[in-house]
């Protein structure tokens, strides 16, 4: 297994950290605890030493399942990674008590990586004039938690007034390659390593979407090295940057493990040659966006109720990635009908805001009858 140092912490973790987000399920949505544990424990015995979860995670369930695993380890041998849920956080009493409900599930008597989960601008003025940071840094120093950090999801600017505000032991961030210009993104990753902050990376292959790819694009991989995963590019190229300590994959099945563990075994930074691979991979799925959408949500709202940025996120992703099953759920599960693009009423009101000049009307009846065929 790889190591990186996080100099300023003194400490050394795996290059692959276990995502504790994804685990494998029963028929009644449940964790397959025997499944999974094996899969920690498969993890960690190759030398994972990160171990990462939170307390929403899978209904609340991943911590105490996680607790009960590491509890058959020895304390040193691990890094502990948990979140402070900012979105159910409204005083100071809040945060303690979750903190402590937290200590309780993971049976630990102190946290090694403690994040402030899911931070945007909103929840970081929230949290920072509710006094929850102090509260945590308060925490840091009973030895309750060990390094303080958080996890983020916004644009580049509030990345950069939050990474500024205080001397973060860390942060972790959304990159790969299909994201470079996406949240914090490369700029993020720049001025991380310029403040010597260390980073952890979290969907470094989007959520399975870099995993399975179209067949044409697959073969761009292929011809390159007909041996390794699809998925192992995408790790590889977020782990050839030196300031990425670790990066975590949510892993679903034991076959996900071992491919991860291979690819971080001998670990191997991509070459210029490899790396002009991926950047071409990258363009070619660019280049299957359906239009030019930029989610500035200038069209909104839709007389009609139509949520028209997130219909042509969808049909965009769809087309980019290929992943049916996926786009299925996102957008008939995880998306109000009312929403959908078969309610444009062809009003046009849209169109004449739209500053990317975007047919949108007729683009809407392209997503009603593409994804409405996956149904």
């Amino acid at each position: 297994m790889e190591y990186r140092k996080l100099d300023r912490l003194g400490i050394e973790t795996s290059l692959l950290g276990f995502g504790c987000m994804r685990f494998p399920l029963l028929e009644n949505g449940k964790i397959d605890e025997a499944e999974a544990e094996k899969m920690i424990e498969k993890a960690m015995a190759e030398g994972v030493n990160y171990i990462d979860t939170a307390y929403p995670y899978h209904n609340g369930d991943s911590e105490p399942f996680v607790g009960r695993v590491l509890a058959k380890h020895k304390r040193e041998d691990y890094y502990l990674a948990t979140k402070l849920p900012c979105w159910e956080i409204n005083s100071v009493e809040d945060a303690d008590r979750i903190f402590h409900q937290q200590l309780n599930r993971l049976g630990q008597e102190y946290v090694d990586f403690y994040l402030l989960h899911a931070l945007d601008r909103g929840r970081f003025h929230k949290m920072k004039d509710l006094g929850i940071i102090e509260f945590c840094e308060k925490l840091k120093k009973e030895g309750k938690i060990r390094y303080l950090g958080f996890s983020f999801h916004d644009d580049y600017e509030a990345f950069e007034e939050i990474i500024t505000y205080r001397d973060w032991d860390f942060c972790q961030i959304q990159y790969n390659y299909m994201d470079t210009e996406e949240q914090a993104g490369d700029k993020g990753y720049d001025l991380a390593e310029k403040l010597g902050i260390p980073l952890i990376i979290m969907e470094p292959i989007k959520g399975g979407s870099l995993a399975v790819l179209p067949e044409d694009i697959t073969k761009i991989f292929k011809k390159a090295d007909k041996e390794a995963s699809v998925a192992s590019w995408a790790l590889r190229w977020v782990a050839s940057h030196p300031n990425v300590k670790t990066v975590l994959s949510g892993m679903s099945t034991y076959e996900q493990v071992m491919d991860n563990l291979d690819t971080f075994a001998s670990f191997q930074a991509l070459t210029v040659e490899e790396e002009k691979v991926v950047d071409e991979v990258a363009t070619t799925i660019k280049s299957r966006v359906k239009n030019g959408c930029t989610g500035c949500r200038y069209c909104m709202p839709c007389p009609a109720g139509v949520d028209i940025p997130r219909n042509f996120r969808i049909w965009n992703q769809h087309a980019m990635y290929g992943n049916d099953e996926h786009t299925k759920w996102d957008y008939f599960k995880n998306f109000n009908e009312e929403n959908h693009a078969d309610h444009c009423i062809k009003c046009g009101k849209c169109e004449t805001v739209c500053p990317q000049k975007i047919s949108i009307r007729e683009d809407l009846e392209k997503v009603a009858t593409d994804l409405g065929s996956l149904q």
